[in-house]
This record gives structure tokens, C-alpha cells and sequence, in this order.
């Protein structure tokens, strides 16, 4: 059997083995797994999410509810109408307050550092408050305050994100329109408990919902198409994924670990009924990054995550193929680090309506499916290393590399409605000895990871220019200038106190990993 590495695509062709069939008349009998009733995927997790075992803690999930930040504040309203700015209504604000934002068009940055603040768009006979970045702000609204919510907003030509969370927990974010903010829509980072539903988000040149280093995530009932990536869950763990319109990207719904973070884990993500059609949108992403080496055509990807159940979804028409599935090594773009698993173990693939996908995939994807001798439209292809993963239903897709998968003990993950907390997590409270760490965890590593690219360069790369110099990155995160025509320009963090940036800039200089 022969070998080829494949350049640009996220495939690499090894020794494939495994069930040769040669002939319709030396395929096994089907195994047909009814997927009404029968048993149900009982895997719990480790509530402070320190391990990857999966103990089980029923205890710790709740019926699925939107509302999830503490509401036992309740204060004032403070009204903005147009011509005003809703900043200065977040700087009188006290914990429990809500800002109420008229029809009308706004130009500013948000930022929230403040918990209990809700900000909420009045609708008045179909105009909405929008927030207009004129394609020279940056950001649109970013929050580092607990509890925090976001509603019935319009934001549009910014450069960076629309929505971005700062390690931030117990937020919701919902029902807003957000077209064209840059990098990302909806991104929130280092949060516990959070809720993203009801939002429509379109042209993003990375992820339009990117969910990163965050833990009990519901993402449920939105629209995302036109962007590189639709839903991104990265670095996270207990997320559900459920009930989305994901179409015209270029890849629809991912679950991925990122080497060179922070947090080194994605488990425990739900992926399930989501219209998943069409993502075969030109890559548009940063080059090199690894969201630019998606190949167009991909409908899930699933990449070193581990404990993924994909249920219940209909995938149809990407061209590419309606599930993908990776380890690092055979991944574009990706810096091995040591210490992340670089496998995805444990990929359960359940019933799924999979139809007209991998129609006009990849060459490299044809050379994979030649190493087990077949033919056709590719709906699953799995390539590279993986443990204990299992599928039902095995007949009804063309499928590569899933023959020695096992078959799911289990049809449905009925019991598990969500992985919400039934009490809101406790507010962050931080020591002036973390803030460092914090604000890189929270913002920094949102753009870098240690040795990899993302949106801007790796941090050894910003060591070796800065050494001993922690005030030159501090000065620099205040009022950056573009320095590298292979990288985006950075935003200015100017919101961010000099005390604040000087200790985010010696926590990355201290860094070894």
C-alpha cells in the first residue's frame, strides 16, 4: 500500500490499513442500529474540568435555559439614544444595571469590565441600534465583567470582533445581527457558563461563533454562513452545539485543540441537530493560519477533540466531505506541542442525514479512499491516529478509515440536555499577582500561541524581539504600528490600564510553553 503526504490540504496518506472489500458480494451484513429509544450516552465529566476522565456527575446538569448569568442584582436603566454614546452609559453603571440602547447608529468601542451589566437593544418597528465600526475601530464590544449579557444588536465594519469575551463568565449573548466585523463574530475566551444563541453572523474571515478556552458553553439556534469557519469550538470542553443554520462557509462546524495554548484539552462536545449544508465558501483565512488550511467543501471537523458525539445532523452538499476527522500530525498548519494529545480519541458518530457530500472533494481525499479500495462520494473521512472511537449505522456512509471504529453501545444523548450549570459560576475574582497571566490568557492568546501562528505571530517569536524589554510590549499593546506584512495589523488594547499591560507583558516574556 502506498504512501503520500498530501501539501495545503488537511490529509497525509499513510500505511492505511484495514477491511479490503472487493466486491459488493464480500460485504458484511450491515449492523442496523434503531436510533428511536435504546440506550442513551451516559458520560458525565469532572466537574472542575481538570481531567479528561469522564466521571460521571449528573448532578451538575440542568434543563436547558437561557437565562444562566445571576440575576439577583437588579438596579437601574440608563436609556441612550442616538447621537449619544453608549460608553458613557457603561461608565455610570453599577453592578445590576441595564443600558438600553434607541434605534440609531453608533461608532464606538465597548468595553465592560464591570459584572451584572447588561446591554439591550431596543427593537422599535424593525430598527435596531447598530453599531457601526466604519471599518476603522476595531472592536465592537468587549467584556472582562461576570454576568454579563448582550442583546438585539446590529454590529457591522469593524476590523477585529464583534463580541469578545475576556474571561468573563456566566454571559449571554443573543439575538444580534453582526456582518463583516473581521477575525471574529462572537468570541468569547476564557468564560465558564455562557450562552451564545439567536444570533445571525456572516462574513468573518476566521470563525463566526469561536468559542476558546471556555468551559459549559451552549451554542444553539444560530445562523452563521459566508465566513471561513461557521461555529469553532477550540480549546473547550462541555459544549453543546445544537439546533444551528450553518451553511456557505468553508468549513461548517469544528472541533478543535489548538497546540500551543493555554488550556491543552477540547472534550466533552456535543455536536448535534445542525443543518450543516453548502460550506464550500473559498478559504479566505489568514495564510498559515490553521483555520486558513481547511480545505472548502468541509462540513465537521473534528481535530485531536476528544469525547465528540456528532448526532442527529443533516449534512449536505459540502464538497469536500460531511465529516472530517484528524490528528495533528497529518493537519496543515499546526505546530506540534508536546503536550497536547495530539489524537482525537473517543469520536462518536451516531445517525446522521448525510446526503450529496464529497461530491468534488480533494485529490488527496480520492487517494485516501483508493487505500481501502473505494469509490465514490466521500460522507466520513477519519485519517491519522485515534482510540476507542465508534459509529452505528456504518452502512449507510461512504466512509474511510472508520472499519476497525467499534459500534456505539449507545443511539442518542437524550439524557444529557445540557452541560450548563445549575448555579452561576462564582465571579473571577483576581489576585494582583495573576492579572498578568489572566489578561494573556484572556486576550493575549486569543491572537498568539506559543510556538504556532495564529492571527499574529507566536510569542517566541515576540521573546526574542523584546527580551528584557516588558515596557517596550507594553507601550506597543497601547498604540501598535504594523510591523509584518505577513500579519494582520494588531488592534490597539488601550483600554487596558499601563499597570495592567506592563503585567501582561512580563507574564509573556516569562513564558516557557
Amino acid at each position: 500500500m502506498s504512501s503520500g503526504k498530501i501539501i495545503g490540504a488537511v490529509l497525509v496518506i499513510g500505511a492505511f490499513a484495514g477491511g479490503m472489500y472487493f466486491g459488493s458480494n464480500q460485504n458484511p451484513v450491515p449492523v442496523i442500529t434503531k436510533s428511536s429509544g435504546g440506550a442513551s450516552y451516559g458520560g458525565g465529566y469532572d466537574k472542575a474540568g481538570d481531567s479528561d476522565a469522564a466521571a460521571s456527575t449528573d448532578s451538575t446538569r440542568v434543563k436547558y435555559k437561557s437565562e444562566v448569568a445571576d440575576r439577583s442584582i437588579v438596579g437601574e436603566t440608563h436609556v441612550v439614544n442616538d447621537g449619544e454614546l453608549i460608553m458613557d452609559a457603561v461608565q455610570k453603571a453599577k453592578p445590576g444595571d441595564t443600558i438600553q440602547v434607541m434605534p440609531g447608529t453608533y461608532h464606538e468601542t465597548v468595553y465592560i469590565d464591570k459584572d451584572n451589566i447588561s446591554i439591550i437593544g431596543v427593537i422599535q418597528q424593525g430598527k435596531r441600534a447598530t453599531l457601526d465600526g466604519e471599518k476603522k475601530l476595531n472592536d465592537a464590544i468587549l467584556y472582562s465583567g461576570n454576568n454579563f449579557i448582550v442583546e438585539n444588536l446590529v454590529i457591522t465594519n469593524y476590523k477585529g470582533n464583534a463580541i469578545m469575551g475576556q474571561a468573563g463568565n456566566n454571559f449571554e449573548i443573543r439575538n444580534n445581527i453582526i456582518v463583516d466585523t473581521g477575525v471574529y463574530g462572537i468570541f468569547p475566551q476564557l468564560g465558564k457558563n455562557g450562552v451564545v444563541e439567536y444570533n445571525i453572523i456572516s462574513g468573518i474571515e476566521d470563525a463566526a461563533i469561536y468559542v476558546g478556552m471556555s468551559d459549559n458553553i451552549h451554542v444553539a439556534y444560530n445562523d452563521v454562513f459566508d465566513s471561513v469557519a461557521g461555529i469553532e469550538i477550540e480549546n473547550s470542553r462541555h459544549a453543546i452545539v445544537e439546533d444551528n443554520y450553518v451553511h456557505n462557509n468553508t468549513g461548517g462546524i469544528l472541533a478543535f485543540i489548538t497546540p500551543g495554548l493555554p488550556i491543552k484539552t477540547t472534550y466533552d462536545v456535543i455536536i448535534r441537530n445542525n443543518f450543516i449544508t453548502d460550506n464550500n465558501t473559498k478559504n479566505f483565512g489568514a495564510p498559515g493560519s490553521t483555520v486558513g488550511g481547511i480545505p472548502a467543501g468541509t462540513g465537521i471537523l473534528i481535530m485531536a477533540a476528544d469525547d465528540v458525539v456528532v448526532e442527529g445532523n443533516i449534512i449536505t452538499n459540502n464538497k469536500t466531505a460531511g465529516i472530517l476527522i484528524t490528528d495533528h500530525n497529518n493537519a496543515p498548519n499546526v505546530t506540534i506541542d508536546p503536550e497536547s494529545d495530539p489524537a482525537p480519541d473517543r469520536v462518536m458518530i451516531l445517525d446522521n442525514l448525510m446526503l450529496n457530500n464529497g461530491y468534488d472533494t480533494i485529490d488527496e481525499a480520492k487517494a485516501l479512499m483508493l487505500t481501502e479500495f473505494k469509490q465514490g462520494h466521500p460522507d466520513i473521512l477519519q485519517v491519522g491516529a485515534t482510540k476507542d472511537s465508534c459509529i452505528i449505522n456504518r452502512h449507510r456512509y461512504i466512509s474511510v478509515g472508520v472499519n476497525k471504529w467499534a459500534e456505539c453501545d449507545f443511539t442518542n444523548t437524550d439524557t444529557i440536555v445540557s452541560y450548563l450549570l445549575e448555579e452561576p459560576v462564582a465571579p473571577r475574582v483576581i489576585d494582583p499577582s495573576e492579572r498578568g497571566k489572566v489578561v494573556y490568557n484572556g486576550i493575549c492568546a486569543g491572537c498568539h500561541t506559543y510556538t504556532g501562528r495564529m492571527i499574529g505571530p507566536p510569542v517566541q517569536i515576540i521573546q526574542a524581539l523584546y527580551m528584557d524589554n516588558p515596557q517596550g510590549i507594553a507601550d506597543y499593546i497601547a498604540k501598535p504600528i504594523k510591523k509584518r506584512e505577513d500579519y494582520p495589523e494588531m488592534p490597539p488594547q488601550n483600554y487596558l490600564d499601563e499597570e495592567t499591560r506592563l503585567a501582561a507583558a512580563k507574564y509573556m516574556l516569562s513564558r516557557k510553553r
